[in-house]
């Protein structure tokens, strides 16, 4: 692996890994959201703690966090890697940044669920796929009020838009991530998952200290 490949590498974990929930809390109203509700640093968790404009706040960080490693990497590519294409620039920029997103260097690698930060490093990479799965996540949450089903579900159906609606050159790397990607999301699901078959997990509209967890 190329030090231009390490440079992309780190630079997008590092702006994925920033946790924009957490400081907006702790900063906001000097409250640690890790002790709140589920203990999860997302915008689901800090929108059930009481929240809604911390909550909005930070799923708009959280998905601009994602823009911005893509941008990076857009900007960058050409320069450190121009023998490599350039959707598979792109598509390391946004795998590095959703996983830092889930696992920050800085909270001993317990981060949130990826759905913001996965939506801002496709809204780059693959805008029509991305705002087609944003839209499956609306359908959905309207029709459920289930966050988390939304969320499986709008991360589930974005390797089949991209595969629609990404024209030109689709590199094998700029494919396999997308599908990890959305498998990395639905995974970090898997405790609402369990919830959602036993039903027990909570719809939108219940607070944090409520009940189940986000």
């Amino acid at each position: 692996m190329s030090g231009a490949s390490l440079l992309i590498i780190g630079a997008s974990y590092l702006l994925g890994s920033i946790p924009t929930g957490y400081l907006l809390v702790r900063f906001v109203r000097k409250e640690d959201i890790r002790t709140v509700g589920s203990g999860n640093i997302g915008a689901t968790n800090v929108l059930r703690s009481g929240g809604k404009g911390l909550g909005a706040a930070t799923f708009f960080l959280d998905m601009l966090k994602g823009c911005a490693a893509v941008w990076l990497g857009t900007l960058a590519g050409p320069l450190l890697m121009g023998c490599s294409p350039l959707r598979n620039v792109e598509a390391l920029a946004a795998l590095c940044a959703v996983v830092g997103h889930m696992f920050p260097l800085w909270l001993r690698f317990r981060g949130g669920k990826g759905v913001a930060t996965g939506f801002g490093v496709f809204l780059v990479a693959a805008p029509l796929a991305a705002l087609a799965s944003i839209s499956v996540f609306f359908i959905v949450l309207y029709l459920s009020r289930y966050v988390s089903l939304a969320s499986i579900l709008g991360a589930a159906s974005f390797p089949p838009f991209a595969w629609l609606l990404v024209h030109g050159d689709r590199p094998k790397f700029f494919v396999i991530v997308q599908f990890v990607v959305a498998l990395l999301i639905i995974l970090k699901h898997h405790q609402n998952i369990r919830r959602l078959l036993n039903g027990s997990e909570s719809r939108l509209g219940a607070r944090a200290h409520e009940g189940k967890p986000a």
